[in-house]
Formats: C-alpha cells, structure tokens, sequence
C-alpha cells in the first residue's frame, strides 16, 4: 500500500467539521502561507503551510519560500517517510486479533475495497485484516496528470540539496497511535461513507486547492465544511477525525518546536490546515512569545 496517501487523506477528508461551527468571530492566521517567527537574541524561523497534494498546479516552489529555505540551517517536517517508516505503517494497518474487516463494513463495502487493492497487488490475506483506517488512507483518487511527487517531497528534495538537516515533528509510532486512537465505529462510518460518495468527496478537493493557491488559510478551513454539510448523518464523523488528526496533532508539533524556535535558523513545513486561527500552530507559537509575521 501507498504511505503517500496518508497525507492526502488528511487534506481530503480529516478536515471535514460540523458547519454549525462555520460561523465564528474574526480570527489571527486567516492569509498567508509562509511566516516568519522571531524573538530577540534568537535567529528567525520560518513556517510555511504545504499541500499534501502532486498536484502540478501547486508544484512550484514561490520564491519567498526558496529564500526562506536559504537562510535556515534545519527543516522540520511533519513525519519522516521513508522505507522503514512505509513497512511499519504497513504492518500497523493490519488487526493482529481475530478481527476482520469484512464483517466489520459488510460485504458490499469489502467487496469494493478488495478490487480495489487486489488492482494494486496487495493480498487477499493482507486486504482481510486491515483496519478501516488504514483503508480509508488508499482511497484518495490520484488523477493521470498529477506528477509522480507531493509539494512536501518537492520541498524534502530542495532542503536536501542545501543539505539542511531534516527532522520529523512526530515518529511513526506517534502517527500510528493517532490512526488507531480513533473509534472504531467512527472509522467504519467514514470508511463506508467514502465508498459510497468517492467521487464527490474527490471533487470537493478542489476547493482547498483553490484556497491554498490564494494563500487563503481560512478558506482552507472552510472548504472542510462541504463533506459535513452535504452529509449532516456523518457530520460527527467528520469532527471526530478532524479533532485527532488536525487540531490535536496542531498542538504536539507547536510544542515539539519550542526548543527549536529559541535555537532559530529553521524551517518548518506543515500542512496549512494547522497554522490557521486561534487554535492552530501559529497562535500557539506566539503565545509562547514570539513575533509571527506573515511573508507570504
């Protein structure tokens, strides 16, 4: 299976909240994508909001962002990917009790699940143990003329050619804990919801697109709202898996860069659903004291 498509399932599902929650007073950290963070006796840093998407229209890598790249000496990621990590997350996917996943989706569900991924080689042995959660992150709908990599490993590619030093703001086991944390009811809900509405839900990525190409941070967190509003029976659902997966992850990773921000000279790369608003990684870095100052 593809360790990839962890992070476009967050972009296309995980920020899908209840709509009652739209509506909200003026907010800090609602434009821009890349800030600058400072305080004085300390290098700044900077925290640029990406994409989990190979979308070419989002490919480019804007010069601010180059510059920025220039001036730090580490780069900071959500989560390292590489071979070890994919094997772990791989063997984490799969129930290592009696559980099944078909009785657990029903027949029909699993029916769809299986062609899917017996397409991509994976056994029937594997595809009857996984867990929903695991399913869910293949689901994502790669179009033809998206290129072969993500804006987050274009940006890896350029941090390495500076030879930055690149470190992961959680572990794999972190990212797996935050998978299989969610209710089990609830991954089965959205698992058979996505199933059912996999198109749709693939066209309302093109929102956040949108947004993010605007620079658009709120817009961002608007456009989760469709998938809730266009479906209140899953709306919960929805909260749920945006609680763990976005809001509470805000929260590590803004504490995992204490130290790091007094240090300066870094550059950090997250998924721009976490900088915006009152409760996202911007606000919390600066009520930790710090100047955060929008560049891009």
């Amino acid at each position: 299976m593809r360790r990839a498509a962890l992070a476009c399932c967050v972009v296309a599902i995980a920020c899908s909240v209840d709509a009652a929650v739209a509506t909200q007073p003026e907010t800090r950290f609602t434009k821009g994508l890349l800030w600058r963070v400072s305080k004085a006796g300390s290098a700044p840093s900077y925290v640029f909001g990406t994409i989990h998407l190979a979308d070419p229209r989002v490919l480019d890598i804007p010069d601010p962002v180059s510059r920025a790249l220039a001036r730090s000496r580490r780069y900071y990621m959500e989560s390292i990917q590489g071979v070890r990590e994919a094997a772990r997350l791989f063997e984490a996917g799969q129930f290592d009790d009696e559980r099944r996943l078909e009785p657990l989706i029903g027949a029909d569900a699993y029916a769809k699940v299986a062609a899917m991924l017996r397409e991509r080689s994976v056994p029937d042995d594997v595809i009857a143990r996984l867990k929903p959660w695991a399913v869910l992150t293949n689901l994502t709908v790669t179009p033809e003329d998206y290129e072969g990599v993500t804006l987050d490993q274009k940006l890896l590619e350029l941090a390495g050619a500076r030879r930055l030093r690149v470190v992961g703001l959680e572990g794999i086991e972190e990212q797996i804990a935050v998978f299989d944390r969610i209710p089990l009811d609830t991954q089965v809900a959205l698992l058979r919801h996505t199933l059912a509405h996999r198109d749709e839900l693939a066209a309302m990525i093109e929102p956040t697109i949108q947004a993010w190409m605007n620079r658009d941070l709120e817009g961002i967190h608007r456009a989760g709202y469709r998938a809730a509003q266009r479906y209140p029976e899953v709306a919960e659902h929805y909260r749920v898996l945006h609680r763990r997966v976005v809001e509470n992850r805000s929260i590590v990773m803004a504490h995992r860069l204490f130290m790091p921000l007094r240090e300066g000279g870094n550059f950090v790369a997250v998924g721009a659903n976490h900088l915006y608003g009152e409760e996202g990684m911007l606000a919390l870095i600066q009520k930790q004291g710090y100047r955060v100052e929008r560049v891009y």
